[in-house]
């Protein structure tokens, strides 16, 4: 024991030695690199949340993840600096359920984003596929179902299984009755994509799903017919547990919250590729009792107008290293309008939101910013939102991961996080080789470069994700998490946490708990009348049952 105390602040200073480390080569950076242009100067300052100013990240900010990789790698190796790549996967992972593929996963929260465990449950919930259902991992999107899983809170990572010790529930919305979102329009498939699970009282078992509910209409070959409806859409319902399980009843009625407008956020009419998705929902503490949404989407326009501006570019006066506008709209830059998306709520009941205009715009950057959550840290807002290397613009280029940005309030001039790049954790990759996909990699680049994706940043700096590809093995299963330290507007990946940086495979663990006995008690009467009545049996019956 005097060991590991002596131990301890040794090792606090090497944690803190390395992020020193890491401050004085961004504080060098800061004066440029050759050849580079230099970021964007970005000033934190918070505006009013209902303002009509958007920050951006601009093509000046995006070039630093380039600027900062190595351009000398042997082929395949990673380029990326090392305190900003998630460690490497170890092939053999394990499955989380061999019945399900899984990928994006979220957890119970309240309105600060507090991770709760329900009645000595941790409960998590993810888009799942059938496996056996006859089409390919890369075609379980248009089949994607909102599941839940479940297990006991609060034993240690290392005292569980390797896969997690989650135990799969089965669906949270009854078959077919997000349809009634889409009564009178034409669909051939409808599909249940990502959002976030809001404990609406943390003493009750009444729970707000706010999620992205979709509608395709295709032909036999899988080809649209028409553009794909996407409605942020809310339902709401219960969660229960005994001794045994957990359940989930209600989720039969569906709210549609919003639909793209054409005005600030671009619809399907305008392109036909439009992304609008993925609603996370909080409470500022800067404005008590007013509840906000971010979410991702696009600039609205008409697709292939070349409309990007200066402003979008954001090379700084006489920057030798800048391009001019005229350059970059011959590239082609201005296909890529993503947008972090923002909503403020009318009604105590979260069932109305009115947009405001966006909080972050990437347009001739990258196309998509995918499942944004807010992370408030010392009076500090941080937005983390996940993009992939494929959906970059022409010119600038950044691996498959989580970024980030700070500001001083939930509206902020946001400052890119990590030498003004905005890159917060990449997946290992060569930026010197093309990536190709993830279904069809190329063989030269890095064999890690698409190996998690979705990563969600949990209280603590926690991160959780999915497994899509592993050298040849594909995933669809939980990431081990990892933990990031973060400072002002820097982070690194703690190589300390777990085993070399990776901790356990889908460690998410709760930081609060919902102790609500009164519900207990009718869960557990509820089960026995169940019992003598002969409707028990699997948990899956039991929660098709208890639906």
């Amino acid at each position: 024991m005097a060991n590991e105390r002596q131990k301890r602040p040794m090792l606090k200073m090497a944690l803190a030695g390395s992020f020193i480390s890491s401050i004085g080569a961004q504080t060098a950076f800061a004066q440029g690199v050759p050849g580079f242009p230099l970021p964007t100067i970005h000033t934190q300052q918070a505006y009013a949340p209902d303002a009509d100013f958007t920050s951006r990240w601009t093509r000046a900010d995006a070039m630093q993840i380039k600027a900062h990789s190595n351009p000398s790698v042997a082929a395949g190796q990673n380029s990326l600096p090392g305190q900003l790549v998630m460690p490497d996967i170890p092939e053999d992972f394990p499955l989380i359920n061999p019945d399900v593929w899984v990928w994006d996963t979220w957890t119970l929260i309240d309105k600060h984003a507090n991770q709760f465990s329900y009645n000595g449950w941790e409960v998590i919930f993810s888009l799942t596929a059938d496996p056996n259902a006859g089409y390919s991992f890369d075609e379980r999107h248009v089949h994607a179902r909102i599941g839940f899983f479940y297990r006991r809170a609060g034993i240690p990572a290392d005292k569980r299984p390797a896969n997690g010790g989650w135990i799969y529930g089965g669906h949270i919305i009854p078959e077919g009755a997000q349809e009634q979102v889409f009564a009178g329009t034409t669909y051939t498939i409808t599909a249940e994509w990502s959002g976030s699970m809001r404990l609406l009282d943390p003493n009750s078992n009444q729970v707000s799903l706010f999620y992205t509910d979709m509608a395709f209409n295709r032909n036999a070959a899988g080809q649209d017919i028409t553009p794909a409806q996407a409605v942020i859409t809310q339902s709401l319902g219960q969660i229960h547990a005994d001794f045994n399980h957990v359940w989930f009843t209600g989720f039969t009625t569906h709210t549609p919250l919003l639909r793209p407008d054409g005005v600030l956020y671009q619809n399907g009419a305008q392109n036909p590729f439009y992304n609008f998705r993925d609603p996370f929902t909080f409470e500022d503490p800067n404005h008590p009792g007013v509840n906000y949404m971010v979410f991702e989407g696009n600039t609205a326009g008409q697709l292939g107008v070349p409309n990007c501006t200066d402003a979008d570019l954001g090379y700084r006066p006489g920057d030798p290293n800048a391009e001019t506008l005229q350059q970059v709209l011959d590239s082609g830059a201005y296909y890529q309008k993503a947008t972090i998306g923002l909503a403020v709520a009318e009604d105590a009941s979260l069932s109305k939101w009115t947009f405001l205009p966006p909080l972050i715009s990437a347009n001739c950057v990258n196309d998509q910013t995918e499942r944004p959550q807010v992370y408030i840290r010392k009076d500090k807002y941080y937005i983390f939102t996940i993009s992939h290397r494929s959906t970059y613009a022409p010119g600038v280029d950044g691996p498959d991961g989580v970024y980030g940005f700070v500001g001083n309030g939930i509206r902020s001039d946001f400052q890119p996080m990590n030498y003004g790049s905005g890159l917060v954790m990449g997946n290992p990759t060569d930026l010197n080789t093309p990536a190709g996909t993830a279904f069809a990699p190329n063989p030269l680049q890095n064999p890690r470069a698409f190996q998690s994706y979705s990563h969600y940043v949990m209280p603590g700096g926690l991160v959780e994700s999915f497994i899509d590809r592993v050298e040849d093995r594909r995933g669809g299963t939980l990431s081990p998490t990892v933990r990031l330290r973060i400072r002002s507007d820097m982070s690194m990946v703690d190589l300390r946490y777990g085993n070399g940086g990776l901790g356990g495979y889908g460690d998410i663990p709760a930081n609060r708990a919902d102790i609500n006995i009164a519900g207990f008690i009718q869960d557990l009467i509820s089960q026995n009348m169940q019992v003598s009545q002969g409707t028990t049996g699997s948990v899956t019956s039991f929660v098709n049952a208890a639906q």
